[in-house]
């Protein structure tokens, strides 16, 4: 199985062989993340080394900011090298000193800087564009303060809802219907759970939750509208099946939760259903590739299939679509977007190494 960003186990000693004698042949090419200190470094930080078991290697810094670690002030690894140095150094500066700052291409453009430009400089040198970097450094701020302690609502960076008005008027646009319409009390209420990696929307009946997923995610609109279609006009407000549901996800972000209760139903075909019924078997900290989930249900054929049913699961986290790998071992696709995938894997890989 690979981890990190497509980094061997047999690489991942080498790594640290070669962080253990400051190779720096490597420098810019491979970065150590610390799991005690939850700081990245390059291989050659001046600092102690840490022990192997605390150690995991990437080869770019997206890898270790989208796994939620900060840079190290010692080494600098975000420090690039070369005639852009100077430009592209003033960005990530202005970003350490207010790391919860939004960033936009607007704001870029104040600042006197040409937003393609940086795009393309920042992905060169560090894989991931400046405004990535900022979205990340916010949701790593997000997590640290969910982790200390901070009130959940206190956690949500990035989600885009600061209010109730601001959710009714975003999921009256992902309905595409007026907010006013979205008052009445009707049998699925839709309201949204603040994580550290994003706020995400839940929509269910008193009898079982059938849509959660994040805010962001292109699916969203048309799972919506299916279940407004077939279980009638969407409204805003919480239910015992969404209180429950909220309840279980804090538990999962917090990691002291690892399996949910909250009853499901989601909008499929008998096949897709009987793909997210096994999805919910794979356990907590493993992943498995599509062939092998074919293989669980009975059809190693239809490892197309599978995936194509693994991509229509409209119960992020709950079915943990997640957990579903390419056979390379390489990540796939993910609604929720490649670096959520990581994060989540990261995540349960932690807890279930720590528990």
């Amino acid at each position: 199985m690979r981890i990190g960003h497509n980094l061997t186990m047999l690489n991942q000693d080498a790594l640290y062989d070669a962080l253990l004698a400051r190779d720096a042949s490597l420098d810019g090419r491979a970065y150590v993340a610390v799991r005690t200190t939850r700081i990245f470094c390059r291989l050659t930080c001046p600092a102690r080394k840490p022990k192997r078991e605390n150690c995991t290697f990437y080869n770019d810094v997206s890898g270790c900011l989208e796994a939620g670690y900060r840079p190290c002030k010692r080494c600098q690894p975000l420090r690039p090298a070369g005639a852009l140095a100077t430009r592209m150094q003033s960005l990530i500066d202005a970003l350490e000193a207010e790391p919860a700052k939004r960033w936009s291409e607007s704001t870029l453009v104040e600042l006197g800087h040409d937003p393609s430009t940086v795009r393309r400089q920042f992905r060169e040198h560090f894989g991931v564009t400046f405004l990535e970097m900022a979205r990340l450094r916010r949701l790593r701020l997000g997590a640290t303060r969910l982790r200390d302690g901070d009130a959940v609502i206190d956690a949500q960076l990035d989600a885009g809802f600061s209010s109730d008005s601001g959710f009714r008027d975003a999921l009256a646009r992902l309905l595409n219907v007026a907010p006013a319409s979205l008052t009445a009390n009707t049998a699925v209420r839709a309201t949204w759970i603040d994580t550290p990696i994003g706020a995400m929307i839940a929509a269910g009946s008193e009898d079982a939750l059938h849509v959660v997923e994040f805010y962001d995610c292109k699916d969203l609109p048309r799972e919506l509208r299916a279940l407004g279609k077939k279980h009638g006009p969407i409204s805003l407000g919480e239910n015992r099946i969404t209180a429950s549901l909220r309840d279980e996800m804090s538990a999962y972000f917090e990691g002291h939760g690892r399996t949910f209760s909250t009853p499901v139903n989601g909008i499929g075909t008998d096949f897709t259903k009987t793909v997210w019924r096994a999805l919910c078997d794979i356990p907590y900290g493993s992943t498995v590739s599509y062939g092998e989930l074919a293989q669980r249900i009975g059809n190693r054929k239809a490892s197309r299939a599978v995936a194509r049913a693994n991509g229509s699961n409209p119960m992020a986290i709950i079915v943990p679509c997640h957990r579903v790998i390419a056979a390379d071992g390489s990540l796939s696709g993910y609604a929720g977007g490649p670096w959520r995938k990581r994060w989540l894997l990261d995540h349960e890989r932690r807890v279930a190494g720590s528990g």
